[in-house]
């Protein structure tokens, strides 16, 4: 922290503004992306079974009457966590993740014969193709092909 004395114009009077260095917070990356769930098995089973996700941990976590639940696709490097519902973190939403596949109208093809809620499948020019899923408590997540 660095203490700066001004002196204002108007009375000449003396002022101490305090300034923040800008610090490194040692940030190195994202791990994994929570999305509010209001049934971990029934998630657990579609982000696992559907979309064919490992997991990572499935751990209790009897403080909160829940369990810590991390899946990620096979060799990603960022994964999600499947957490129970609170007035904090409701299910419903729209999750802002971007999964990749190689294929995604392939993708697109096998979640919808798999009875998964897809939006229209999308291209435009210069953009990737991509469409919008959800899962079962409506959260929604787009597949980009990448």
């Amino acid at each position: 922290m660095v203490i700066l004395t001004l002196a204002w114009h108007t009375g000449w009077i003396d002022k101490e503004v305090i300034v923040a260095e800008k610090t490194n917070a040692g940030i190195r990356g994202i791990s994994t992306v929570g999305i509010p769930v209001s049934d971990q098995d029934r998630a657990l089973a579609f982000y696992r079974d559907v979309l064919g996700f490992e997991v990572l941990v499935d751990a209790p976590l009897p403080q909160l009457g829940a369990r810590w639940i991390m899946l990620a696709p096979s060799g990603a490097d960022v994964s999600i966590s499947l957490v129970a519902t609170s007035d904090d973190a409701l299910v419903g939403v729209e999750t802002g993740i971007r999964f990749s596949s190689p294929d995604a109208e392939a993708t697109y093809g096998v979640l919808k014969a798999g009875n998964v809620d897809v939006g229209e499948f999308m291209r435009w020019p210069g953009v990737p193709p991509m469409f919008a899923a959800s899962d079962p408590d409506g959260n929604r997540f787009e597949i980009v092909e990448g």
